[in-house]
């Protein structure tokens, strides 16, 4: 298994992606745009704005190459002298209150010592959190990790909480999913396997994503819930531009910054010392955007 193989397998799951992701929409299609960097290599960004379910949404390919910088070396630690990236990329932000954000992406990373690794996570943030679909979620992800490793799902939900973690504000993003980096071949999984890990992950977003969407998208909601709405994008916003170290690899590596930047939502907000009623739905929420929160009965 070359990296030009592991490029063009997810090529293919980002066409299966945005496909899926158009019926579940229902009203509108992604549009295309294919990108070239002048440093090596590009990749294809598709859009959806202005849904039937998706405010802004964007399913990103790319593969990229080139020389480690200084910069590179300092701020990532990476120790080569060229690198070569693959991934895809989604990140979808609905129009409803009580349908959540989502975000996944897969990617695989090798430098010309021969050091390679696959990295990733698929994580859930409901503006308005309902148990039993988060449940939902953190059991599809389990029904996935079993399958390759019975240690994954408990390894990889911990450094979810670590990694989609708002310092600065002592909360989580959202519920978290998995997370994992550097993930190399051992003695209990193989190369291919870990490989397949990740087409997996990737093939099965669109079934998790439907499923909150399937269940959330007849609610009616009011301006209010549109403004809390807001105030969780905004949370976000600080953790994609503050803390995503995915975002800091693509500004440093000389990445395209439309692409990069897709993650953000269409509109947010910023309410100073914002206040929430206490015993509300959003307290509720609030309270629960804890690390180490048992999603799962017994895990």
């Amino acid at each position: 298994m070359t990296k030009d193989q592991i490029a063009q397998r997810f090529k293919l799951l980002q066409e299966k992606i945005v496909s899926d992701l158009t019926s579940i929409d229902g009203k509108q299609s992604f549009q295309t745009d294919t990108w070239e960097r002048a440093e090596g290599g590009g990749g294809k960004t598709m859009t959806i704005a202005d849904g039937g379910i998706i405010e802004k949404g964007g399913v990103a390919f790319s593969k990229v190459y080139g020389d480690v910088s200084a910069v590179m070396k300092k701020q990532l630690g990476l120790d080569g002298d060229s690198f070569f990236a693959t991934g895809v990329s989604i990140v979808l932000h609905p129009s409803n209150p009580f349908i959540p954000i989502i975000h996944m992406n897969v990617r695989y990373f090798e430098l010309d010592s021969g050091v390679y690794w696959f990295g990733g996570g698929i994580d859930l943030t409901p503006h308005y959190i309902d148990m039993k679909l988060a449940t939902d979620f953190h059991l599809g992800l389990k029904q996935i990790c079993d399958k390759y490793n019975p240690d994954f799902y408990s390894k990889f939900k911990v450094q979810a909480d670590d990694y989609f973690f708002i310092p600065h504000r002592n909360e989580t993003r959202g519920i978290g999913g998995i997370f994992f980096d550097h993930q190399v071949h051992d003695e209990n999984v193989s190369k291919q396997n870990l490989f397949d890990f990740c087409t997996e992950l990737g093939e099965s977003f669109p079934k998790l994503y439907g499923h909150q969407v399937e269940m959330n998208k007849s609610k009616t909601y009011t301006d209010e819930h549109i403004q809390w709405r807001n105030h969780r994008r905004g949370r976000y916003v600080e953790f994609n531009l503050v803390n995503d170290r995915g975002t800091k690899f693509g500004l440093l590596s000389v990445g395209r910054t439309e692409s990069i930047l897709m993650s953000l939502p269409p509109l947010a907000n910023w309410t100073y010392c914002h206040e929430i009623k206490p015993l509300s739905k959003e307290f509720e929420t609030q309270r629960k955007l804890v690390k180490a929160y048992p999603w799962i009965d017994g895990e």
